[in-house]
């Protein structure tokens, strides 16, 4: 297996972990409240890493890295904020559905910003990979996916929004000067989770006042959510420092067949023909892809 390939596949098993841990804050916390968790928490982990892996290293900080970090950062952030807005109108299966042509749209902004093209193989596991996970990602009705309507454009903008951030790490983990692929991934890891952080605290603390109180009360939980989602973007990060994003945000959707089992296994819930196929096109997407 690719060195690339397995991080990447353990990265998506503990973003999985980290959104069902965050879930049991939203009762507490409002949604922005709830996302700030993964943020704020990761912050001294996030450093923790960078410095360990540095020791005391020249960075080869430039402005490209702070560039194509600050490009990431905004647009996960507003990615995350097209994504709720689609899920409040009530749309969440159309929502969730246009806003995983992430990967998709990752190969065109990897093109446009990074100049990095894609294989016949590697576009036809990001095609297969995506019906699979369509077929998923909820029971919307394939009617729906044909009428423009407001969840459409924001699960789209959303879907953008992520890719251009996967494109803005890899090419912030990319500008670097120094550094093996472990110290670029996580000096980029620190950078973006402290911009982000930063961004995310100061529009709870102008729009929602209370929340970030809110937050520091309920530490006992978002501790673990800060340092699993730490990890897992480092893996994200450290995957895509190796490879083109697109092809690892691709094979990063498996994280939804991760969901799809643990409702099976834990929760006792039937899988039906729709989900049987979903899951085999998402493989098959993986097969393609590597």
């Amino acid at each position: 297996m690719s060195l690339w390939l397995g991080i990447t596949l353990v990265a998506a098993f503990l973003q999985n972990v980290r959104s069902l841990l965050q879930k049991r804050l939203t009762g507490r916390l409002s949604v922005n409240g709830a996302a700030y968790v993964r943020f704020i928490y990761a912050v001294p982990f996030a450093w923790a890493y960078a410095l360990w892996l540095w020791a005391g290293q020249p960075s080869g900080l430039n402005t490209a890295f702070f560039t194509y970090v600050s490009m990431g950062s905004v647009a996960q952030i507003v990615a995350t904020a097209c994504l709720l807005s689609a899920f409040s109108g009530g749309n969440f299966a159309v929502g969730t559905a246009y806003s995983k042509t992430e990967a998709a749209q990752a190969a065109f902004f990897g093109l446009l910003v990074l100049g990095e093209g894609n294989t016949r193989w590697a576009l036809a596991g990001i095609g297969v990979s995506l019906l699979g996970v369509l077929l998923l990602s909820g029971r919307f009705q394939w009617a729906d996916m044909r009428k423009p309507n407001r969840a459409m454009w924001l699960g789209l903008a959303a879907g953008a929004g992520f890719a251009i951030s996967a494109v803005g790490f890899r090419g912030a983990s990319l500008a670097l000067d120094a550094g093996d692929y472990l110290q670029r991934a996580g000096l980029t890891v620190m950078a973006s989770v402290s911009l982000q952080t930063l961004l995310m605290g100061g529009y709870l603390w102008l729009l929602e006042p209370g929340q970030i109180r809110r937050v520091m009360a309920c530490w006992r939980v978002a501790v673990w959510v800060g340092a699993i989602g730490m990890v897992a973007s480092a893996g994200w990060f450290t995957a895509m420092t190796l490879k083109n994003a697109a092809v690892v945000r691709a094979v990063g959707q498996v994280e939804l067949l991760f969901t799809v089992m643990t409702s099976a296994v834990l929760l006792k819930e039937r899988l039906g023909v729709r989900e049987y196929v979903g899951i085999a096109l998402v493989i098959g997407g993986i097969w393609l892809l590597v």
